[in-house]
This record gives C-alpha cells, structure tokens and sequence, in this order.
C-alpha cells in the first residue's frame, strides 16, 4: 500500500485527543524474578533468590494502560475484581497508570484475576520463565454483578468517545452486557471496538474488531493460506457483524483490512526489528486502533498506526506500552 507519511504524521498527533472506555476481564500480571540459586533437598526443584516483583496490567487493563499513556489518562475500566489482597494491588496500579477504575464492580464471591510469572536467571543466561498460576474464577459473573456493570457502563459510556469490548472469556463480559454496551455507544455515536478470541460473529453493529489470524480461522471455519482467503474471511465477519471494518492482523505478515464493498487492504510489517516478546501486542493494537477511529481516522490509516505501535513494543519484555512521541519518532523513520 501506498503511504502518505505527512498524513500518517498528522493522523498520529490527533490520537491523544479521544476518550476510551474499556468494558472486559480486568487482570493483573504479577512478575517475580530471582536467582537461580540450587537444588532443593526437599525436591528437584530450583530455589530462586527473589530480586523483585513487578506488577503490569494484563489483559483488558493492558488495553487501558496503551490509551492512557498515549492520551494522557483520558481513559476508564469496568469489569469485575474480587474482594481480596490482589485487587488493593489492581486498584493501585490502575491509580499509578492514570487509569479510572471508580467504576469496577467488586463480587466477593470471584478472584481478582491475576497471571503470576515466575522467572529465574544465572549470571551467564537470560532471564527465563520457569512456571505461571493463574487465579481467576470460572464461569460468568452473577446477575446482581452484572446489573451493576451495566448501571455504571449507562453512567459513564456518554463521557467517552469510544468503547472497547476487551474479551479474555473469564466472564466478565456477558452476552447481556456486550448487547447493551453496543446498542447504547450506537444511539450514542460511539465508536465500538471488539478484542476477542472466539464467538467473533456474535458481536452485531459494531465499528470494527482486531481478531488475529488463528481465530479469525477458528471463527470463519476455514483455513486462511494467501490473500483471496483473507479477503473470503474478512467478508464473512464483515456480513456476520455488520461492521464499519474488520482488521486481522496477521503476525510476521503484517495486518489486513476489510471494509465494505469488497474495499481490502494488506498492511506489510514496519520498522522490522528483532522481537523480544508479543506479550500484549494485540492489546496495544487495538488501543490504537480504537483511538485513531475515534479521531474520524479511515481504518486503514488507524490499522497502520497500530502496526506501528506493534512494532515499538514487540521490542521490549512483557506487557508494554507505547508513546505519541515514539509513534511520531517511528514515523518519520519510516522507510516507504
């Protein structure tokens, strides 16, 4: 595709400007480090020295964390937190990301959902991850929960200019709420933006959604080997959901966009580089995306601010996050 760099330039200044709501399963990544110092005598087991423990907001929270730190805290979560030591550790770290989090339901009979990683390293290796607990609760949120996410969703969904329906199906998001979410951002010209991993074609009227290409397959019921097959797949979700666009992004080739019309796009990888982790590129995408979409950016255009925004944070270790300084900064490098 062609690119108009002094576009794409003045398209990435106005991306600050949005308000971004996220609607999902709020989760927390708790990182432990340590030296790897022995065998255990009471099993074969390595005992670490523990060096540090770092908190990051995983999963719809990591969304969050991409909106604000590129639109300066204009950013708010609803879902779901138990009553319980990790969720005081949620709530400060949303605080300390500039994130509102006044509006998240906490449901004593639920765990706060937290991915704890635990990593160790020697002095002549790199750090490697050796186990990963996940506390999370199964099955969806209660009625009662639901009810309140929905009345504050009615409160607050009019302050914003977008919505993100971050889906990791842990419950938070019932059928009930995406219904109500996207019928009320439509009567209220609301851009929605769906992330999810399954039921793709479940999710009706909505602006667009960035699945990826496993379960773009998964969704479609076909095998996706060459364009003809993406542009097949991008049709199929753009009549299921009655979308504005549908943005699959494809991994090491890049990111296709399907608009009406039979109007598709493929976006190659930018600013190609040695990737250290795609922990919570996907993530980041979509907070881009959505808040280019709510700055009236074509989808194309806000796809390749994505892409861009993709490629600065597969370079770093873990859920991270990116800047309007360093999009900018990557687009001017930009080799066309």
């Amino acid at each position: 595709m062609d690119i108009d760099k002094d576009k794409l330039i003045s398209f990435i200044k106005r991306i600050s400007e949005p308000k971004v709501l996220i609607v999902g399963d709020l989760a927390l990544d708790e990182m432990i480090y340590g030296d790897a110092e022995r065998i255990s005598r009471e099993a074969p087991v390595l005992i670490l020295q523990h060096t540090k423990t770092k908190l990051i907001l995983g999963g719809a929270s990591n969304a969050a964390h991409n909106v604000s730190t590129l639109n300066n805290g204009k950013v708010g979560v609803i879902g779901v937190a138990g009553d319980d030591y990790y969720s005081e550790l949620l709530f400060d770290t949303f605080d300390k990301a500039n994130i509102d989090c006044s509006k998240i339901v906490q449901d004593k009979t639920r765990k706060t959902i937290v991915k704890t990683r635990i990593s160790g390293s020697i002095t002549t290796s790199i750090t490697q991850q050796i186990v990963r607990v996940d506390r999370q609760s199964k099955g969806p949120i209660s009625a009662e929960t639901e009810e309140k996410i929905i009345k504050n969703i009615e409160k607050v969904l009019p302050d914003y200019d977008a919505v993100i329906l971050s889906n990791y199906h842990i419950g938070s998001l019932t059928d009930r709420i995406i219904e109500f979410t996207t019928n009320l951002a439509n009567k209220l010209g609301k851009v929605v933006v769906v992330d999810a991993q399954r039921d793709l074609s479940s999710y009706k009227n909505i602006t667009s959604m960035t699945p990826n290409l496993p379960d773009t397959e998964k969704s479609v019921g076909f095998e996706i080997q060459n364009d003809e097959d993406l542009k097949r797949a991008g049709s199929k979700l753009l009549a299921e959901t009655n979308a504005k666009a549908i943005l699959i992004t494809c991994g090491a080739d890049g990111m296709f966009v399907a608009k009406p019309n039979e109007d598709y796009t493929k976006i190659p990888v930018f600013n190609k580089s040695e990737v250290f982790d795609v922990t919570g590129a996907g993530d980041t995408v979509t907070a881009v995306y959505s808040l280019a979409l709510a700055a009236g950016i074509d989808p194309v255009y806000s796809a390749v601010i994505g892409n861009l925004a993709a490629s600065i944070v597969v370079r770093q270790f873990g859920c991270a996050t990116t800047t309007v300084d360093e999009l900018l900064k990557a687009a001017q490098e930009l080799k066309i």
